[in-house]
């Protein structure tokens, strides 16, 4: 069932969709409070749920632009690039045998991200060796031709060890095969996210969460990371 438009309250069709503040908009309908100037993704100011313009945003004592999830996460990577927070934790955790950086949010967005990567690419080799007529390794299984025993040496007291059999890495779970298109133009901030223009279509999308995806822009064949909300479903 399609949603209200938090404005006019009337029905709120994917087309002309605009999900922001926890709301559903029309793009016509997301306007300024006071002067009704229409507003988009990147120069909307949101107060108490109610978009605002630059001009009649009600003075706090506060920074709006912490109410967007793109600042929300600058400002969380720009914090624990600190060099004072770093050495604070790196003097704490001295000695315990472990990695500070490898600990901090940015760090475990970043190893999520390639775990995302790797999966999409394995299932890409595995649907390719499915197709050619090879069988890959089942997860957790074992290649029984990958150890060779070396010849018998005549030194008796020679032992030779068998070096340890690695198991094939599991296989990533099925892509739901969503598909979105973009309503916003989107330049990409960082070497692992892409950019995309109003109406392109996203492919091989993985839920990475609430506020971010990874896919695959279908007019370029460019992959990597995107904001949820610059994009709807198809």
């Amino acid at each position: 069932m399609n949603p209200s438009c938090g404005r006019c309250g009337q029905v709120v069709y994917p087309t002309e969709k605009v999900n922001c503040l926890d709301k559903y908009w029309h793009k016509g309908c997301f306007s300024c409070e006071v002067c009704k100037m229409t507003l988009n993704m990147k120069n909307y100011k949101g107060f108490e749920k109610r978009p605002y313009c630059n001009a009649h945003y009600p003075k706090t004592n506060f920074t709006c632009v912490a109410d967007t999830p793109e600042n929300l996460r600058l400002k969380q990577q720009s914090k624990m690039q600190s060099q004072v927070h770093y050495r604070e934790d790196f003097e704490k955790n001295k000695g315990k045998g472990f990695s500070v950086v490898a600990d901090t949010p940015e760090m475990q967005r970043i190893k999520k991200t390639q775990d995302q990567i790797s999966n999409i690419k394995y299932h890409e080799e595995f649907e390719k060796k499915k197709i050619g007529g090879e069988v890959p390794l089942q997860p957790g299984s074992h290649n029984q031709g990958a150890y060779q025993p070396p010849a018998a040496s005549q030194n008796y007291h020679y032992d030779p060890t068998p070096e340890p059999v690695q198991p094939a890495a599991a296989a990533p779970p099925p892509s739901a095969g969503k598909r979105f298109r973009a309503v916003y133009d989107y330049a990409a901030a960082d070497d692992d996210e892409v950019s995309f223009m109003d109406g392109d279509v996203i492919v091989d999308v993985q839920q990475i969460d609430e506020g971010w995806m990874y896919g695959r822009v279908e007019r370029t064949g460019q992959q990597g990371m995107l904001p949820a909300n610059y994009v709807e479903i198809i």
